[in-house]
């Protein structure tokens, strides 16, 4: 899955392009073009192509050009002038804002069960928090006001899914660290420094004495709830571009985490050796990070199958992988993960599909394959094509977790959407049989659904985002969010999403919905590419409440900080609180570091 990351090198390539002529170069974008950009767009194998910095971060980028390989490259320039070219390049924000500590930080903070479980909040992955959890009736949504906003700092972008307990919210950050804020509050009461990025969510055991979460490089942690305790980190896979962007699940004593990769952006090198990265889920004892087994999404191991027109050597098959966090079944016995494109030809039958594994050794039960012959990678989009798979796409991923949905009938199916528009039930008590299939838009590389589904009182919630971007589209466009009957996918009603992008000052604005949406009785909440956070009648649609997040705000450290789209990771509703993440700087979205938490105004 791509996640639009490409227009990132996009935005590099404009801005360099613009860039004075026989001007001494002063600015990030003229350092570049002066310093990196002859070796970085595709003309010398081997060296990174630009659409790789935002992925690889900004710190990575510094330590290399001041201590590492490309320092040489750097001569003469200031160590100012190095900060600001990494942070250019990575989507860092300099000036990062101090964090305001709570008054006594050396206390510990009492672990507390969790109540809701990871990036789906339960183990099916319904996304629904029930009325208990969620401390809101739908009576108080009109009246939510932001109580407080947190500000991470250096950011640009803002994707760890906040999890609640007890009073305490765990959220990772671009940066790596780990924070444990109060709820009330947003005051931190203690950090933790992971090496690289944090996107996942955090998820706890049955205690929530441990907390469990992934980082940008395939690392798996876990670290005391009460002050963040390093307790043990495994690296869940050896590939050197493998990454963790789908949520851990936790499970009787096991953590399951889902294999993803860097490597679609790494093909856009016409030296590099695509593809041999395979998705998977890897299952891990919680008690000390020891690797139980690894259930790969493509069976068969990477062989060499010829080499490109610059000699680089070919291999197949690759690809398959799995951004979603894990859906468990305990009664059946079986995790389901979605998966992705094939990063090789010809795509394997595993690729945009629903995997079923055995919960206990790994072994594929079943598999149903949504989209054959789906193969792609950044070099069909950028770099020259060397490594570009025959089929060249089309790139329509199963990004958001399957849903386990019980029916009134007390029958349970199971719920995936795609980014081609469609989404459609599964039998899984015969193997994956299709049940029904409905399409709720247009589809394509950022269509359709994206990051998550919700299912709850019997209804399913689809977000669409059908945003333009490559001009290849076709049919009508129709972002917003779909009601679906989950015994038959009939659709119940559909809110067109509204546009918050007329602003000038919104370039790169869309009104698409593509992060995850979210349940409570009542009520669903939705957050849109161009910063508005909603919430809707469950029963018909109708728009209960609305704010737009992508403005300045005073953040709890008295520093100002900016939001920007939402994407992603979706809200989080309880102990009385909505939660969301506001800022996705990948491709042509909106940067942003700010984590807001609403509360309902009392009545005077």
């Amino acid at each position: 899955m791509t996640r639009r990351w490409w227009g990132a090198a996009a935005a590099v390539a404009l801005a360099v392009s613009q860039a004075p002529e026989a001007v001494e170069p002063t600015t990030p974008a003229q350092l570049f073009e002066a310093r990196c950009s002859h070796c970085h767009q595709g003309n010398v194998p081997r060296a990174p192509h630009l659409v790789t910095f935002q992925i690889m971060g900004a710190e990575p980028i510094y330590a290399s050009i001041t201590e590492g390989t490309m320092r040489e490259h750097v001569e003469g320039l200031s160590d100012a002038e190095r900060r600001a070219l990494a942070d250019y390049l990575g989507g860092a924000t300099p000036g990062a804002v101090p964090v305001k500590r709570c008054g006594d930080s050396s206390s510990p903070v009492s672990p507390s069960p969790p109540s809701l479980a990871g990036w789906g909040f339960n183990l099916e992955n319904t996304r629904f928090v029930p009325a208990a959890i969620a401390g809101l009736g739908a009576e108080d949504v009109p009246r939510l006001a932001v109580k407080w906003v947190f500000a991470y700092p250096g950011a640009s972008r803002a994707r760890s899914q906040p999890s609640v307990q007890g009073g305490v919210v765990y959220v990772g950050s671009q940066d790596g660290t780990v924070y444990a804020l109060d709820l009330e509050s947003g005051c931190a009461h203690w950090t933790f420094k992971a090496d690289v990025e944090v996107r996942s969510a955090i998820t706890a055991d049955e205690t929530g004495k441990r907390l469990f979460f992934g980082d940008i490089r395939g690392a798996l942690y876990a670290v005391d709830s009460a002050d963040g305790a390093f307790i043990w980190r495994t690296q869940v896979d050896q590939h050197p571009d493998v990454t963790l962007t789908g949520s851990p699940r936790y499970h009787q004593g096991r953590v399951y985490a889902p294999l993803s990769s860097k490597e679609w952006a790494s093909a856009a090198d016409p030296g590099y050796p695509c593809c041999t990265f395979r998705g998977g889920v890897t299952a891990v004892d919680a008690k000390d990070g020891r690797i139980l087994w690894t259930a790969r999404s493509i069976a068969e191991e990477p062989a060499p199958v010829g080499r490109n027109s610059t000699g680089a050597q070919r291999f197949a098959p690759a690809g398959a992988p799995i951004w979603n966090s894990p859906t468990l079944d305990s009664q059946r016995g079986l995790l389901y993960a979605g998966t992705g494109e094939s990063y090789t030809s010809p795509a394997v039958d595993t690729s945009d599909a629903v995997l079923a594994f055995d919960l206990e050794s790994g072994r594929l039960a079943w598999s149903h394959q949504a989209l054959a012959r789906d193969a792609w990678n950044m070099a069909c989009f950028i770099g020259g094509g060397e490594n570009c798979p025959e089929e060249n796409g089309p790139d329509l991923d199963i990004g958001a977790s399957p849903m386990l949905v019980r029916l009134h009938d007390g029958k349970e199916i199971l719920v995936a959407g795609q980014k081609s528009g469609h989404v459609f039930a599964l039998d899984p008590d015969a193997g994956g049989k299709r049940l029904w299939t409905t399409r709720i838009g247009r589809g394509g590389f950022a269509g359709g659904v994206h990051w998550g589904m919700a299912a709850g009182e019997g209804r399913i919630y689809a977000p669409n985002a059908d945003t333009v971007f490559t001009g290849l589209e076709q049919g009508e466009a129709k972002p917003g969010l779909f009601a679906l009957d989950p015994a038959n996918g009939e659709i119940l009603w559909y809110a067109p999403a509204l546009d918050g992008c007329a602003d000038e000052d919104r370039p790169a604005c869309d009104p698409g919905f593509s992060a995850a949406v979210t349940a409570m009785p009542g009520v669903v909440f939705a957050g849109a590419f161009d910063g508005h956070l909603r919430a809707y009648r469950a029963a018909d649609g109708k728009l209960l409440w609305d704010f737009d997040t992508n403005r300045p705000f005073v953040t709890v450290s008295g520093e100002e900080g900016h939001g920007g789209s939402i994407d992603a990771d979706g809200p989080v509703v309880a102990e009385g609180h909505v939660l969301v993440n506001s800022g996705y700087l990948f491709g042509d979205r909106m940067a942003g570091n700010l984590l807001f938490a609403f509360a309902p105004e009392q009545a005077p």
